[in-house]
């Protein structure tokens, strides 16, 4: 690895141990939630919500700082596996377990891609990849209350540049992923889908979605799927017909009964949905971490040299759970992470360490990863005079291989949960 990485990487260390700069003026971030939720007055009490007891660890005041060096290693990461995925043998294999709805491909690459990394010593390693990551719109927020802190360049011109761009570039993606299978224009009438959106935590992103994509011309609702009709090739809502469905349902397959008019719907190819399902199938899917981590396989499939070297370096070997190999898995469980391969967030998910005989029996009956277990990141921060270690990992909120947004996650245990205190987003400051 050259000097500068090195450099650059003990100097993220550094300040990562070091500095207890509290960094977020949250009556800056206050005023920009309600600047941009001004037009819906019901709404704004939701912004000051954000700060309030219901989400007082959303927001940690403490930047995690990265060396710029292993954003462009994560960077390399996302296009050595977008380019993984257009791999006819890739695509059989991740398909192969995929629910039969995923071999539908009407045209959208997905909104709002997430990668999740954990960086130490030998660089980023890829823990997760997510077809609906959430955070992105209050990491923006969050982002432009930042004051300035003791460490180098705190907000370098790329993180400023992401900040400054990440509207525009919103709006541009829904319009690209709309003329990805219509073709050109934009859409007229979009729905942020979710179960109950009302009662979710991430709720508050909604309604700045709903604000950014309304602000610049694009009716936007925010629904649940049970208010969805579907009625002679048209998907409605509210009245109204509905265009493009930006999807946050983690019913990938779309399976569920309260589903079935954005299912149909999707089927008729009536209406635009991302991420949808064929997407979830090629990208989120866990089971695809045993195809990325296998250089042999994507040498064979056609990968390029220097993309199968980035993920060699950066995805942690991952096996199917199976019969076959449980012993030897359980034998060896104390390295290992294990997650339901098609599942979402922290559900499910067991650290080796900590695993019975009677629920690894449970693990053993399908459905589930062995990860090689990385440790996350950390960052030492000021909690009531006290400093106190987190944990930390970085997302990567992308679209094809464009990169969003970068932000972090500080939190305590076993993942993230939004109950840490002095946890929550934080945003990321380049050295």
């Amino acid at each position: 690895m050259p000097a500068f990485d090195d450099q650059s990487r003990q100097a993220a260390k550094r300040l990562n141990r070091q500095c207890f700069c509290l960094t977020l003026d949250r009556h800056e971030l206050e005023r920009s939630l309600t600047r941009q939720l001004h037009d819906d007055a019901s709404a704004i009490p939701e912004a000051a919500s954000l700060l309030s007891d219901t989400h007082s660890h959303l927001f940690s005041d403490t930047p995690v700082f990265v060396p710029r060096e292993d954003i462009l290693a994560m960077q390399r990461v996302v296009q050595a596996i977008n380019r993984a995925a257009l791999l006819s043998g890739y695509r059989r294999a991740a398909l192969s377990w995929a629910p039969e709805i995923a071999g539908i491909d009407p045209g959208p690459v997905g909104a709002f891609m997430g990668y999740d990394f954990h960086l130490g010593e030998a660089g980023p390693q890829l823990i997760e990849v997510n077809t609906n990551a959430g955070g992105a719109f209050l990491n923006a927020r969050l982002g432009r209350a930042q004051r300035a802190c003791c460490g180098p360049a705190a907000q370098r011109e790329h993180t400023t540049a992401q900040l400054e761009t990440f509207d525009a570039n919103v709006v541009r993606m829904f319009e690209r992923e709309w003329q990805r299978q219509r073709g050109s224009g934009r859409p007229a009438r979009l729905a942020i889908v979710d179960d109950r959106p009302e009662s979710q935590y991430l709720y508050p992103e909604f309604l700045l979605a709903q604000a950014l994509l309304q602000a610049h011309g694009i009716e936007t609702l925010i629904a649940d799927p049970g208010e969805l009709t579907y009625t002679q090739g048209q998907l409605y809502c509210d009245g109204g017909p509905v265009d493009l469905v930006y999807n946050r349902l983690v019913d990938f397959a779309l399976e569920a009964p309260a589903h079935a008019a954005l299912c149909e719907a999707y089927r008729d190819g009536a209406v635009v949905v991302s991420p949808n399902p064929h997407v979830h199938a090629l990208f989120a899917d866990k089971r695809n971490l045993t195809l990325l981590s296998d250089a042999a396989l994507l040498r064979d499939w056609g990968l390029e040299e220097l993309d199968i070297q980035a993920l060699e370096h950066a995805v942690p070997p991952t096996r199917d759970v199976t019969e076959a190999n449980a012993e030897s898995l359980w034998q060896a469980r104390r390295e290992l992470f294990f997650k339901p391969a098609t599942g979402h967030g922290s559900k499910g998910v067991y650290r080796g360490s900590k695993l019975t005989r009677g629920t690894f029996s449970q693990i053993v009956q399908g459905g589930y990863i062995a990860q090689a277990y990385v440790p996350p990141s950390e960052r030492l921060i000021n909690v009531d005079g006290t400093p106190v270690e987190r944990k930390v990992d970085v997302r990567l909120y992308t679209y094809t291989d464009e990169v969003l947004l970068v932000a972090a996650r500080v939190y305590q245990g076993q993942v993230t949960n939004f109950r840490t205190p002095g946890g929550g987003f934080a945003p990321v400051f380049q050295v």
